[in-house]
């Protein structure tokens, strides 16, 4: 009896050390709700800022030859015919026509201008970018109501040492100028199929995706 007593108290021990090592495994990060609750009460996303490299559709009613599809140059300018060194990054594609339009009136009467994002790179600061333990690392353009899954997907899911379960989201508040870090459970999404480990990102998100260390 003494014997079984103390096993007890040997096995209550160990029992206490393994759970503290499982929750340090998982840190104190908190997790973000679940995609699907998100978007219940989510609205449209906000306009798109051009990039540099984006890809645009100009076009000018009733002057066919003013309108072009171009790119947005490394230097954040575009050109188009009779408008030279427009700049564009930094701009949503209404702001750009409503720059157009005051352009053009030195040449046309009333102009009417649309742009269009035909292919977006999107700036640094709309950009999502997953790196480490991936089957592509890459900087992904930004759009409205994108989620983990969408992420995953285009950088082609884990690699085959990754720790999905061990990711953080690193999100960086330009209100406040602080960054937090959140939990990530990309195993439970992608090889559980477990919805709730699905968030949506935002603007600026960085998703690291450790190695497993055995």
């Amino acid at each position: 009896m003494r014997l079984h007593g103390l096993g007890k108290l040997l096995v209550a021990p160990l029992i206490a050390a393994v759970g503290l090592s499982g929750c340090a495994g998982s840190g104190n990060r908190p997790e973000l709700p679940p995609a699907q609750f998100v978007a219940e009460r989510e609205g449209p996303g906000e306009e798109y800022i051009i990039g540099p490299l984006d890809s645009l559709q100009i076009f000018v009613w009733r002057n066919p030859e003013l309108s072009a599809k171009v790119q947005v140059r490394p230097d954040g300018r575009i050109t188009t015919p009779l408008i030279a060194d427009m700049p564009a990054v930094g701009k949503t594609p209404s702001m750009l026509a409503d720059d157009m339009k005051i352009a053009l009136k030195e040449y046309i009467n009333q102009p009417i201008v649309s742009v269009i994002v035909d292919n977006f790179s999107g700036t640094f600061s709309q950009q999502i970018r997953v790196v480490g333990a991936t089957e592509k690392p890459a900087s992904l353009p930004y759009r409205a109501n994108m989620t983990l899954l969408d992420a995953m997907i285009a950088v082609g899911g884990l690699s085959e040492f990754a720790s999905g379960n061990r990711a953080r989201l690193i999100r960086f508040d330009k209100d406040s100028g602080k960054q937090t870090e959140y939990a990530l459970r990309i195993n439970s999404l992608l090889r559980e199929g477990d919805t709730s480990a699905n968030v949506r990102l935002s603007p600026g998100d960085v998703i690291i995706i450790p190695q497993s260390m055995f």
